[in-house]
């Protein structure tokens, strides 16, 4: 991947381990090493989803409760 095509994210969160590992260089690993990451990276994404999706559904019943904005 090209640096200009990895994610960016902005301020503090920047310096976060998937900034990192955007950045690690992939050369050294096996085939069989580069699947296992992908397996880790895979189950990474459907936690951080799971918690985005509890999340807005927090924070729905938040808006419902307190009024807040209608989507």
């Amino acid at each position: 991947m090209e640096d200009d095509e990895r994610p960016s994210l902005s301020g503090d969160a920047a310096k976060d381990a998937a900034q990192r590992l955007a950045a690690e260089d992939l050369d050294p690993y096996s085939h069989d090493e580069l699947d296992t990451r992908v397996a880790l990276l895979e189950a990474e994404i459907a936690r951080v989803r799971a918690h985005q999706d509890k999340a807005s559904a927090h924070r729905a019943a938040a808006d419902a409760l307190f009024g807040g904005p209608k989507s």
